[in-house]
This record gives C-alpha cells, structure tokens and sequence, in this order.
C-alpha cells in the first residue's frame, strides 16, 4: 500500500509523485495530531453517531477491505466539516480458528482452543494499522475495542435485555439452516453472504407410496433430498389442484394432472379428484420410525404446487420449515433420524453421513429393491453451504432464542424510506425486499468461542435476562457459607525441596509441621469450623486428622482434587527446580505436562470443580 512504483535505468525500485505526496501529507497528518484536533474542536451540531463495524483481525487486510474502509472515512470527515463531532473507535472482531466441529475442537481441548482463538487475534493488528494509516483511515485505534472484552459482552447483554423488555425475545423450536460440521445455526443474513448458495447436481428421487386399501396403488412424490425419507410421517396434497388415478401397466399411480408428462405415453387415466378428496387416505410407511394415529396419512399443505415434483410433497417433519409446520398443526410425530452432526442415528444407514451422494445411491437401491422406486435423475439446484466451511448445509429442527424483527416489520420498512442509498434501487431492491421478507432472527449459536448467551429460565419458564456481570453476580446462589484453605504443616520433602505425588508413598510431617498445625489450631477454634476436606494423601490426611481430634469432628472428607499437582514419575522426588526448568522452556508451559502427570490448566480445572 505504498502507492505506484516505477523502476529506473539502474533497475531499481522508486516511488511515484503521488506516493511521495500522499506520504507527505500522512506525515504531516500525523505529526499534527490533525484526527485528535477534528475531535477536540466545538461541534456546533452536536454528535453524529458512528459505529466502525469491526474487521476480522484473524487474517490480513486486502484490496476489497481499501475500499471499505475509503466510505467509512469519507462520510464522517465529510460529517465532521459539517459541523458534527464524530468519535469513531477502532475495533477488532474475534473470530475463532480453523477448527469448527466440535469433534475437532474437543479433540484439539477446549481450554486450549480459546485461548489461541484470543491469541490469533493479534497476530495481524499490526498489518491491519499499518494499512489503516497508509490509507489515511482516522480511527481512534489507542482505545480499540475487541468483541472477546468483558466490557463488550456486557454491551451485547444489555441489548438483549432491552429486546426482552421490549417483548421481542423467545425461545423456539424451529427448523433452521444447521451446518453439521461445526454444529451450529445459520441466520438469513449469514445465508446472504456471497457464495453461500452453490449450484450443484444432487440425486433426486420419484418414490413409490402404496395406499392403504387400493390393491398396486401408489402415491408419487418428489424429493431433492433421498436422506429424508426414512424420516418420513405423512404426504402433503394442494386442496385445489387436481390429481389423477392413472394405470401404468399393473400400478395406478395418483400424481398431479398436470405432471402426467412424468409418465411418458403408456398409461390411462382411471379417475380424477381434487387434492381436498385425498385429505386423510392412509399409506404404508417406507421405513416406519413415525408411528401415531396421525402418521402415514395425506394433509392438505397451501405449499404444494405442481411448477416441480408430482404435486404430492413427502412430509419429513424435522428437515423442512413446511414439514415441521403442517407436522404441528396435525399433532405428527417429530423425531429425528440424523443427529446434529448429519449422521444416521439408526438402521440401515447407521452412522453414515445423510449428504453423503452413495447414501442417496442406496437408499434408491433399496427402493428400487422393494419395488416402491418410480424413477431417479440428476436434479441442478442452487443450495446453501455453510459460508466458512462451505459443507452443505442440513435444514434441520432445533431450538434457539430469536427476536421478532416480524414484529418491527412496518417500523423497518418505513425507516428504510428515509434513508439515501447509493445507489438508489437497492432502497427498494435488494434491501427493501428483504425488510419485506423478514424472518426472526435467531440469535443463538452453539459454539465454545463466542458470547455467552446472558438467558435462564425458570422452572415456571420465567424468562431471566442478565445485562451485565454486577447483575449476574447479585443474582447468583450464594451458600452463606466460609471456606478457609489451609495447606499441611511441613515434611521432610518439604526441607529437601523435592516433588511427592505419589499419594501411597508416606511423608509425614516433620516435628516443625506437627508444631504449625498445633499453632494453627488455636485460630482455627475462633472459625466455627464443622466440616473438613482432605486430598487422600497422607500429610494432608495427617494433618487434617489433628484439626477433627481437637475440633471433635467424627468425619473428613476425602477428594482427589485438591490433591497435589501430579507432574508425572520423571521428576517425582526430585528437586523442584530440576521439574519447572523443563517445563518452563515449553512453548506453553500452561498446558505442558509429561507422562503420566497433568497439566497446570489441568489442576486448575479440577480445583474449580471442587469449588464450584
């Protein structure tokens, strides 16, 4: 970003007029405090309010960022001309690492991954203000926020708060674009990024349904997603579109009047209804799983059309946002034949990953197999990925907090009106027919790294909304207990200076620690002390066997976890010293830990459980 650059008769590199000059100006900028002056001026009319929309500090800038950041300075110097003051503070987005399934997380460690997704977020800051200066971007960059502060958090929370004041915020069980890789929900705004839809060429699958009572006869309908038959509760009709009855050799298929081309020339037509004249015939399940009084029954659905398919929809409850509408307005059975992670939970296909194209290949043979395959083709589609692992995604029923932006619909459109795009179509284009569409924002996700959703309910589904942490520390549970914490009286290991983490091994307290523990008795007596926690090793278990006699308490409490720091059999009764050089030199010292021992994270983790 240092401007043009020319090569001389010496084949050497040399900056062009204008670089010279833009740098002379970024100097004198900078040398003058020129940004900080614009702040500290009068502002006759008062504040315009500004938010930097954060970059991802995760990765270096690039050229579409330039352009970008070029609107977002323009307008508030233009602003700031005007008269106006406008502060604008620097922040950093946080997101995570590479690694996004929760398989690969859990692996990798939890407590280690959030720590190098905060760590990676500084890897570039350096590049990104050095950019912001080369371009001439005023940004108060000294107090730059990050959106893994506290203080951020507590911003976030307190817009939630204000949402469920405002009567906006509920929790539901909704079908919603899930990425089965990194186990988490997309929004429809994450849905409108750029290239998240992808035209591909999926199997699509014509599927046979014998009706109940009418002997070689078969519904028809169509899916672009074979992996949710075996899901499969009932079978959708439009009320007013009609459908034939029509013989086809030894079968009589029912399909939509107007999808007869599907059948090619060898049939006749046996009958003809309208689809409110199917409304409750019965069929037999392809794969069962759904069973009720209500399953394997046809529904009237407003969504049905003829444009693709048969004019018949397969009805799979949990897959589809019209699925799982018409399965709750017929009290149909709701369970899921694929976990979270886009695995079969059961059957034939056990184990198998549901967008895996050779189980769309064997569920066909199966049908096929058992005579219930009409036909199968190659269907081109656009359908969404996830946009950061780009794996097809699954529409999947799970439950997630939202906000009701339906309810502020006319509030949104009527604002946007009052708006200067530029260009001017996108105020009723793009934007404009996306207030018109508007869904409810989910808002939660399931992810380690990220902000913690500041929601409880309680057992009488009261909605309790934390808005910051002196809020949450005021409604935390708090025992009215005192804890004291008292370490054993000193060992002769304790004179050697040596490691002992062997709980078997007996090092007993010198005649020096029986003598502190006697001393510290005598304040221990003033604490109303009733109940008393030990490590199972034996100068823990000596010591606090001194304090119960005295005290007359008849029971000690044993626990692993507040034993001592196992650090392996290497360094065990050997000089402290010998152990931290080691560990000490390691990259990460916090999780270093050698054969057989644990990590001081470890310790840590397992001391806070005993705690907490």
């Amino acid at each position: 970003m240092d401007g043009f650059y020319f090569m001389n008769e010496e084949n050497k590199q040399t900056k062009s007029a204008q670089a010279l000059r833009e740098e002379a100006v970024l100097k004198f900028w900078q040398g003058s405090n020129i940004f900080e002056k614009t702040l500290e001026k009068d502002s006759l009319k008062g504040e315009f309010v500004f938010y930097e929309g954060p970059p991802t500090a995760n990765a270096k800038p690039a050229l579409h960022h330039l352009e970008a950041r070029a609107f977002k300075d323009v307008i508030p110097r233009y602003k700031t001309m005007q008269g106006f003051h406008v502060p604008r503070r620097a922040g950093w987005d946080t997101h995570g690492l590479g690694l996004t399934s929760k398989k690969e997380i859990e692996e990798f460690g939890v407590d280690k991954f959030n720590t190098e997704c905060k760590e990676s977020v500084f890897t570039y800051i350096k590049d990104w203000e050095d950019f912001s200066d080369r371009i001439g971007y005023w940004v108060d960059k000294k107090n730059a926020y990050y959106t893994f502060d506290n203080k951020y958090i507590e911003s976030l929370w307190h817009i939630v708060s204000e949402v469920n004041k405002k009567g906006l915020l509920y929790k539901d069980y909704k079908v919603i674009p899930w990425c089965p890789r990194c186990g988490t929900g997309l929004s429809s705004h994450e849905l409108g990024q750029p290239g998240a839809y992808v035209d591909v060429k999926d199997l699509s699958v014509y599927a046979k349904f014998k009706i109940v009572g009418t002997e070689n006869g078969y519904f028809i309908a169509w899916t672009t997603t074979p992996w949710t038959l075996p899901g499969n509760a009932a079978l959708a009709v439009g009320k007013d579109i009609v459908y034939v009855e029509a013989k086809v050799g030894e079968e009589i298929l029912v399909l939509a009047k107007d999808k007869l081309n599907l059948l090619g020339s060898d049939y006749s037509i046996m009958a003809e209804h309208f689809g409110s004249e199917m409304s409750g015939m019965q069929y037999e399940s392809l794969y069962g799983g759904q069973e009720s009084e209500n399953s394997y029954k046809v529904y009237i659905g407003d969504f049905v059309n003829t444009e693709t398919g048969t004019g018949i929809v397969h009805i799979a409850p949990m897959y589809g946002v019209d699925d799982f509408d018409l399965a709750t307005k017929n009290n149909l059975p709701k369970l899921h034949t694929v976990d979270e992670s886009g695995h079969f939970i059961s059957g034939f296909l056990e184990k198998r990953f549901s967008k895996d194209e050779e189980v769309a290949v064997d569920i066909i043979k199966d049908l096929a197999r058992r005579g219930l395959l009409f036909k199968k083709e190659k269907y081109e589609h656009s359908y969404p990925h996830c946009w950061r692992c780009k794996t097809p995604l699954l529409y999947y029923a799970r439950d997630s907090w939202y906000i009701a932006m339906s309810k502020l619909k006319e509030d949104l459109v009527r604002e946007n009106q009052s708006i200067n795009w530029e260009p001017t179509h996108i105020k009723n284009g793009r934007f404009g027919e996306w207030l018109e569409n508007i869904k409810d924002w989910a808002i939660s996700r399931e992810r380690y790294w990220g902000t913690p959703m500041p929601i409880w309910t309680t057992s009488g589904n009261e909605i309790i909304v934390v808005d910051s942490i002196a809020k949450l520390k005021s409604l935390s549970v708090k025992s009215g207990n005192k804890y004291f914490v008292m370490r054993h009286g000193q060992t002769e290991n304790n004179v050697k200076n040596i490691w002992s983490c062997d709980s078997t091994k007996a090092d007993p307290l010198s005649d020096i620690g029986v003598a502190q523990v006697k001393d510290a008795i005598v304040e221990i007596k003033k604490q109303n002390i009733d109940i008393i926690f030990s490590s199972p090793y034996p100068r823990t278990q000596q010591t606090a066997k001194m304090i119960a006699e005295d005290l007359g308490i008849e029971n000690i409490i044993s626990d692993v976890r507040i034993g001592e720091w196992n650090i392996g059999t290497e360094f065990d009764g050997k000089p402290h010293e010998d152990f931290f050089r080691v560990r000490n030199a390691s990259p990460d010292r916090y999780r270093f830990k050698l054969e057989g021992g644990e990590s001081y994270t470890e310790v840590l983790i397992r001391s806070a459980e005993f705690m907490y």
